[in-house]
């Protein structure tokens, strides 16, 4: 079924889009989404891991934003540059008055990347909530054709640093404990037992976490069955049993940085703590780094050995 059918099967009544601004908090609804398609103050991005996604089918509308080249300073291993960030957004036709929605594959993996990147240059995006995995479960509809927008005109805040933590506040806070360091990778990455998940290519050296980490896994945040973020109350929970509370700052790390993302927004959108920094330069950065310690409950301390 096109789009177009299914925008008449849904009907006039059900089609009537709510204004933007009726979108509240950092979670976009599949549903509230699905009647908004046509709202041109509200745009949707694509942010998936796995090639060949958003070809086969999106949602409707939605711009492909490849996290690897749009999203990413691929010679100086950085984000973005505020100059094509700037380029990344003007293509896409937003202004100050767009509800910037993204969603992607892997229950959001990549796509919370992205918002991350979005807020550090000033932008609130939010996420749809169980990403493809929701929407494509609901039977909503899919959409081959790439859109086209008239270019928009933005004037880009600088980036706001206080999200971003670099390796000099990740080694203070292992010396003045002054920050709670979350790895949210998996228990056999954080043990020391594997290197990284099966198939990628950035690696460490070594293998363990940084001193002081406590570790609970990324995926740990979201409902397996649909994709979706646990409630509040259960995330919060959930980060409390790890002393994780919004009392002390927080710095999330991972592998390069995409993951933590996701903890990230968890922890300052949807439970609103203030002062969280996502770390991208993560393990592969700070395991690879000379004279700097690590924890290794695994014994697996240099190239597998």
């Amino acid at each position: 079924m096109s789009f177009k059918q299914w925008l008449a099967g849904i009907g006039l009544a059900a089609a009537i889009a709510l204004p933007a601004s009726a979108q509240q908090g950092p979670l976009v609804e599949a549903e509230w989404l699905a009647k908004n398609l046509q709202n041109p103050k509200v745009r949707v991005l694509e942010v998936s891991v796995d090639p060949g996604v958003y070809e086969r089918g999106h949602v409707p509308g939605a711009v492909n934003v490849n996290w690897h080249t749009d999203l990413v300073d691929p010679v100086r291993r950085d984000i973005a540059s505020p100059e094509n960030f700037k380029k990344l957004i003007e293509k896409a036709g937003i202004t100050k008055d767009t509800t910037v929605v993204l969603y992607g594959d892997n229950n959001n993996w990549f796509a919370a990347w992205g918002a991350w990147v979005f807020n550090v240059y000033g932008i609130d995006a939010k996420l749809l909530d169980g990403g493809r995995k929701y929407w494509e479960a609901k039977g909503l509809p899919l959409d081959s054709a790439v859109p086209s927008y008239q270019a928009s005109k933005y004037d880009l805040p600088a980036a706001n640093l206080s999200l971003r933590a670099r390796l000099a506040d990740v080694n203070k806070a292992v010396a003045d404990k002054n920050a709670t360091l979350v790895d949210i990778r998996s228990a056999a990455e954080y043990s020391g037992k594997i290197f990284a998940p099966e198939g990628v290519k950035e690696l460490s050296v070594r293998a363990g976490h940084i001193p002081g980490a406590k570790n609970v896994t990324w995926s740990k945040a979201v409902d397996p069955a649909t994709g979706k973020f646990l409630p509040k109350d259960q995330l919060a929970k959930l980060y409390a049993s790890e002393g994780i509370d919004g009392s002390k700052p927080v710095i999330t790390y991972c592998r390069i940085g995409e993951r933590s993302s996701h903890t990230w927004f968890a922890l300052a959108k949807i439970l609103g703590f203030k002062n969280v920094k996502n770390y991208d330069g993560s393990w592969t950065e700070y395991g690879n780094t000379v004279g700097l310690p690590i924890a290794n409950l695994s014994g697996t301390v240099w190239n597998g050995k």
